[in-house]
Formats: structure tokens, sequence, C-alpha cells
């Protein structure tokens, strides 16, 4: 209700939960009348002889009728609701979530500090702390690359070695910190249907793939004169640009000359968000060994 950016909002919703408090209260009162004398039908009849009569509601029925509304009425004095009043009890979704976080930090917090002070590798090779880093990358990573880390089309996989940024202890803490951003431009426009074929047939052919001779030798032309400021004369990649190894048969959104063409024709963006914040230095840390340990295969202790 605070988000509203005037009162109207607020005085609208505050009388129409008092107008719906109202009427449940009369819908009550007015089932609650008892005739004296004998009881009227309404009138209906079913199947020849099944009537109605015009019987109140059970005592009982009112009673727990009456409880629900009275306890509409405590709850909103208690609890935010009516309108922007923030209740009694000044309770707030925001104040119990930092309060749960407070009391996890301070049961967890040793845990993690225990870590942080450990070597990457030495943390990756800690059954423990792998049992842990896993359970942080299935919250926040694995909706991306996968429970078992392999990834899917766009989202690389982490247990091979092929890494774009580089796989070393430092360089996963930097990713998983502040992200990354990865973008080729398009070359269609600039190169044509014919162009295009011709680079995607050399590319397949730089990781051993079937593809027209041809097309790949004037596709060689073609990619050192686009595509060596990024991807180096050997097509062996650029970490520090994010451009991957094209030589070593692993690909990022599949290796048909379909798809290739595609990336080249329209370019491709990927962006992994950062967690720097949200996470915190320890608990990457920790995320980050498991990642590295994943790839490495270090020793159980």
């Amino acid at each position: 209700m605070a988000d509203f950016i005037n009162g109207f909002w607020n005085a609208y919703v505050m009388g129409l939960v008092g107008l719906s408090l109202l009427f449940c209260l009369f819908v009550l009162v007015s089932n609650n009348k008892r005739e004296k004398g004998p009881v009227e039908l309404h009138g209906h009849v079913w199947d020849e002889t099944l009537a109605e009569y015009n019987n109140p509601l059970p005592r009982w029925w009112l009673f727990l009728f009456l409880g629900t509304v009275i306890f509409a009425v405590v709850y909103l004095v208690m609890y935010p609701g009516f309108g922007n009043t923030k209740g009694a009890l000044g309770w707030s979704s925001v104040g119990q979530y930092e309060t749960e976080m407070r009391a996890a930090n301070e049961r967890y917090a040793p845990i993690f500090a225990k870590y942080q002070g450990m070597d990457v590798a030495a943390v990756a090779a800690d059954e423990e702390a792998r049992g842990a880093g896993k359970r942080l990358f299935v919250t926040y990573c694995a909706q991306c690359h996968g429970a078992d880390a392999r990834g899917a089309k766009g989202f690389p996989n982490l247990t091979d070695t092929a890494w774009n940024w580089g796989g070393e202890a430092d360089t996963i803490k930097t990713t998983i910190t502040g992200g990354r951003m990865g973008m080729m431009p398009p070359f269609g426009p600039s190169l044509g249907a014919e162009g295009v074929k011709d680079v995607a047939n050399y590319v397949r052919s730089l990781s051993g793939l079937a593809h027209d001779s041809l097309r790949a030798q004037r596709g060689a032309e073609v990619f050192q004169q686009n595509c060596v400021a990024c991807h180096g004369p050997e097509a062996k990649g650029t970490q520090a640009m994010g451009a991957p190894n094209l030589t070593d048969g692993d690909w990022l959104y599949g290796s048909s000359e379909a798809t290739i063409m595609e990336t080249v024709d329209k370019g491709r963006t990927n962006r992994m968000p950062g967690f720097g914040e949200f996470l915190g230095e320890a608990k990457i840390h920790l995320l980050a060994s498991y990642v590295y340990g994943l790839s490495n295969k270090p020793a159980a202790k």
C-alpha cells in the first residue's frame, strides 16, 4: 500500500474492506430472524413432493460466520492490511525476512568464515564444503546450468575444461561476483548469405566436422578479415573478451551448419547476472570452490 502515489487507492481499499465486513454483518443479522408460529414453505417444489422450508440458518453456522468476521477485524488491527496502516504489532514481510536472515547469518556465518580462509582448491576437496557448495549451486545456478551443471543450449557446461572467460579459481569468483556479458555482433548484413555459409563451413572444419571444402577455403579468408579480432588468428578464442575457442568441439548453441550460420548471421548475446551483492564474499568463495571442483575433480579428503 505504501507504493501508491496518492491517497485515493489507500482510501479505496479501506472503504472496500470496511464495506465487505459490514456486508458480512448484514448477512448475519438478516439470516438470524426467527419467526413465531409455523414455518412457511418457500414455494419451490421439486420432483413433485420435495419442498423447501424457510428455516433460519443453524446457530452453529451463524456463530462460525461471526467468528470469521471477528477474526478479520482483529487481524486488521494487529497486522497491516487495512489500507496503509502498519498494524499494532508493526509486522512486515521485509522485517520478517531481515529477522530470519540475521538468525541464519548468526548460525551459518562461522561455517562460511571457516571455508573463506581456505584456498579454493582445498575447499573444493573438502566433502562437507562440496555439499554446502552444491546446495548453493542448486538454489542459485541450476535454473540455467542444470542440477548436474552440464548446461543447456546457450548455457555453458561447467563440468568440462572449456571456459570462455577462464576456469581459474579467481576468474570463476570474478564471474560469479560481477556476472558476464558476452556479445557477438551480427555479420549477415556485411557478409551476405553466401559469405555466412562460407564462414560456417570454415568454422566447422576447425573442429573436424563435415564441411564443404571449397566453401571452407573461401570462408577462411572471410574469417581472417572479420573474426580474428575476437577469436584470434588460430580461432582459439580470447578469454579476456569471452570469445570462445572454435577448435575444441565445445559448442554453446550447437554445431550444425544451420546453427552456426544463424550465429554468424544474427549474432548472439548472453548475460550472466552477478551475485556479489546478493550472496556476499563468503558464500561466493564456497560456491566458486564447488564450481572449480566440477572440472578439476579434486581428491576427496
